[in-house]
């Protein structure tokens, strides 16, 4: 059978570039669609972790330092307690999404594959899609299309699905000289504040909270001291928001089509995991077409959730619960050593071995707080 193009990916997001690059890689022509146009913004944190940039560089993407700000390990606050820690052997890189989705379209680019921006997609047909009005014929059909996939609905992927209670966020960018060489987990009553330092100038501050109505304003009554350093700063973007939720699938592909990225499930974005997560994807998606057995994707996707969704239920129980947190802080606050061996599992740096120790020297710890 003739096909317009072997796989046609939804989606040109970060996530859906990533498929496009790594099944060109492997040989096959590949067609991306999306109804917007690069770059592709999003209200998210814009911390790239370690293994992020890994994942990245694998993909053949490179980012510089000179594209936005290094930043050596994470801090976590919650009133007067501090807890940090800094990566193990390398650093994370704070850089805006804009940044990051134009480096990824000048590879798609590079690599040679057909870009169709501006042209959205309105349904499935049995060979294919219906691009900007017209039918187009494709041998795969990747659904990269984020949290709300209308290719995870239209091909019954929908109903395998398990979701826990979404949050929603509010980002800001601030004409500001960062204060800190971490990204900055403040953590409140009713939400959290993610501070990333993106340049020599500026800033990125996200909220999240359960209340969708919840605005960056609000968050300075929970954050004073983190008010007192933004209050008479200059904004240098608009406030954006999104959505953010940690959902399970039981399947990722039905057929010809398979799901990626946060279309094919996600986790909280207090993770910082979502990139890397759908980069990893990408790569498995490619290596199970070129073999043209879906099911290898299957498994492979099910082996890459497992640790962020544990990640994501562990943090997310420490943000409703205040006792719990601030003991787990305090514990964390005391012994830095031990808050950097949970960055290295975070980071996926590390044996199963070495989580199993980590986690009995913590509890351990907590159990004598």
């Amino acid at each position: 059978m003739g096909w317009e193009t072997e796989i046609l990916v939804i989606g040109g997001g970060p996530a859906g570039l990533a498929a496009a690059i790594a099944a060109r890689k492997k040989g096959f022509e590949v067609t991306v669609a999306d109804g917007a146009k690069p770059p592709i913004d999003k209200a998210c944190g814009e911390g790239l972790m370690p293994n992020t940039i890994t994942a990245l560089r694998e993909l053949g993407i490179v980012i510089h330092p000179t594209d936005g700000r290094i930043f050596r390990g994470l801090r976590f606050l919650d009133g007067r307690t501090e807890a940090e820690a800094n990566f193990p052997g390398t650093s994370g890189l704070g850089v805006r999404r804009t940044v990051l989705h134009q480096k990824m379209v000048e590879r798609a680019q590079e690599c040679g594959v057909s870009l169709l921006w501006n042209t959205p997609v309105s349904g499935l047909t049995p060979g294919g899609a219906i691009l900007g009005g017209r039918a187009m014929s494709a041998r795969w059909v990747i659904g990269a299309d984020g949290i709300h996939s209308r290719v995870r609905r239209w091909s019954g992927l929908e109903s395998v699905s398990q979701e826990d209670e979404g949050r929603f966020a509010q980002r800001r960018h601030y004409r500001v000289k960062p204060w800190t060489d971490c990204v900055e987990i403040y953590w409140g009553q009713r939400m959290q504040a993610y501070v990333t330092p993106l340049g020599s100038e500026e800033t990125c501050v996200v909220l999240i909270s359960r209340e969708p109505h919840v605005r960056l304003a609000d968050a300075w009554r929970e954050f004073p001291g983190l008010a007192a350093r933004l209050q008479d700063a200059e904004l240098s973007s608009a406030e954006r928001g999104g959505f953010t939720a940690t959902r399970k699938l039981s399947r990722v592909y039905q057929g010809n089509i398979a799901l990626t990225g946060d279309a094919s499930g996600s986790v909280d974005a207090i993770t910082g995991e979502g990139l890397c997560l759908s980069f990893r994807q990408a790569m498995a998606l490619a290596d199970a077409l070129e073999a043209g057995d879906l099911e290898r994707y299957q498994s492979a996707h099910n082996r890459l959730v497992r640790r962020p969704n544990l990640m994501s239920r562990l943090l997310l129980l420490l943000g409703r619960k205040r006792t719990l947190r601030q003991r787990a802080l305090n514990v964390l606050a005391k012994d830095p050593s031990l808050f950097a061996r949970f960055l290295a599992v975070h980071a996926g740096e590390s044996s199963t071995l070495h989580f199993t120790a980590t986690s009995l020297r913590f509890g351990y710890q907590f159990l004598a707080a």
